[in-house]
């Protein structure tokens, strides 16, 4: 599995700045970042992991997993990531599929070392400014601290206009 240490090298084989951060206590999920580390959610960022779906089909090497990075306790509006790939729908990704495709625990999946084959996507409010954001390492008690510009020249995340709800509010869990 993927980690702070895996991430860590990539940064400094890059000579990025960065900070890799000790969490109080163990996470969950992204979304329990900005309690845990006294944050505003804007500063805390998630990568969810979708499947286009087509009646019929699942996961096809034609349509990879994709990776949609937002803010801390929000969720992406499905509809607006299907247009942005031109599919006709997306679901969650299957945890047991994230954990094999990424190589991080699926609630935990971070930006950066994502497979090519993964599209990545990031809301454009989270991409504003070059402020230090935190996101997970595919670790319940590490996070990584890192600039946004920084964060999406790695990921190679195309900015996408994405309205998104709060994670509560959604079909999801």
């Amino acid at each position: 599995m993927k980690d702070a240490l895996s991430i860590h090298r990539l940064l400094l084989e890059r000579q990025m700045t960065h900070e890799i951060v000790r969490l109080p206590r163990h996470i969950g999920s992204a979304d329990d970042l900005p309690e845990v580390l006294g944050l505003p959610p804007s500063r805390c960022l998630c990568t969810r992991v979708y499947l286009p779906y087509e009646p019929g089909r699942l996961y096809t090497a034609h349509h990879p997993l994709v990776a949609v990075i937002v803010t801390a306790g929000t969720r992406p509006a499905p509809s607006a990531v299907a247009d942005a790939l031109g599919v006709p729908e997306i679901r969650p990704a299957p945890v047991d599929l994230v954990n094999e495709v990424t190589d991080y625990a699926a609630d935990l999946v971070a930006p950066l070392l994502l497979p090519a084959e993964v599209t990545t996507l990031v809301d454009q409010r989270a991409a504003h400014g070059d402020e230090v954001v935190y996101t997970t390492t595919g670790e319940p008690w590490t996070a990584l601290g890192i600039h946004t510009l920084d964060l999406f020249a790695l990921c190679d995340a195309k900015p996408t206009p994405i309205p998104c709800t709060h994670a509560h509010e959604g079909p999801e869990s």
